[in-house]
């Protein structure tokens, strides 16, 4: 009976002709050669019962409709997916990290954001789902290049728990000249709220003073988003 003849999920890889194994495949040809499927299978290392571990990264792939769905996925979704350990979800998040930010770590590749519509685009497929209030940054060098966009609070997004310096915390690390605020409404709702002003406000004066511009807020609802900067409202 030969390789063809099988289902190829129910194969252990070892069973698979040496050459067609996934590891050796990326050392005799180069990752270039292999499928998103075989990469993830790499990563992965062992599939579940009755699949094996490219039949699991497939799995992953359809679940979360290619890769950047499954970039996108957070960690408990992962975990809910049958046969993703917390190891497996670990080492998912991690290898997916390191290509966020090695895309970030380049200059020409990285995201320019010259609107607020730029900023929203950038933030809102992830934001605009999360059950509960994030406040992120948006790190920007002297061309409006994003360096990168840290999570600084999950939780009630109000003056009584932001940190100045917790907000400006990463822009000075990278050195950035300039931030964009973001935050996300789990209503849906975008509509800016008295405390949002209040919370600008205080972001840009502050912003000020450390010579680091605070070019806009955003509040991010369900496919909306609504600009403080274009409302004038905390840049007065």
């Amino acid at each position: 009976m030969t390789l063809n003849s099988l289902p190829s999920y129910h194969l252990r890889i070892p069973d698979y002709p040496i050459e067609e194994r996934p590891r050796e495949r990326l050392k005799n040809y180069g990752a270039a050669a292999l499928s998103n499927a075989e990469l993830l299978a790499i990563l992965l290392r062992v599939g579940s019962p009755g699949e094996n571990v490219v039949a699991l990264g497939m799995r992953l792939l359809r679940e979360f409709d290619g890769l950047s769905g499954l970039a996108e996925a957070n960690f408990n979704e992962l975990l809910n997916v049958r046969g993703i350990s917390l190891a497996k979800a670990a080492q998912l998040k991690a290898a997916l990290e390191l290509g966020r930010r090695l895309l970030l770590s380049s200059p020409d590749a990285r995201p320019q954001i010259t609107s607020p519509t730029d900023a929203a685009n950038f933030l809102m497929l992830e934001m605009g789902s999360l059950p509960q209030e994030n406040l992120r940054t948006i790190l920007l060098d002297t061309k409006n290049r994003v360096l990168d966009s840290p999570t600084v609070y999950v939780g009630n997004v109000n003056s009584s728990i932001i940190r100045v310096g917790e907000v400006f915390r990463g822009a000075v690390r990278e050195n950035a000249t300039s931030i964009i605020v973001a935050h996300n409404h789990p209503s849906g709702d975008p509509t800016p709220s008295p405390e949002d002003v209040h919370v600008t406000r205080s972001l840009v004066e502050a912003g000020m003073l450390l010579g680091i511009e605070v070019l806009d807020h955003l509040v991010i609802g369900h496919q909306r988003f609504v600009s403080l900067k274009e409302r004038g409202l905390g840049f007065d």
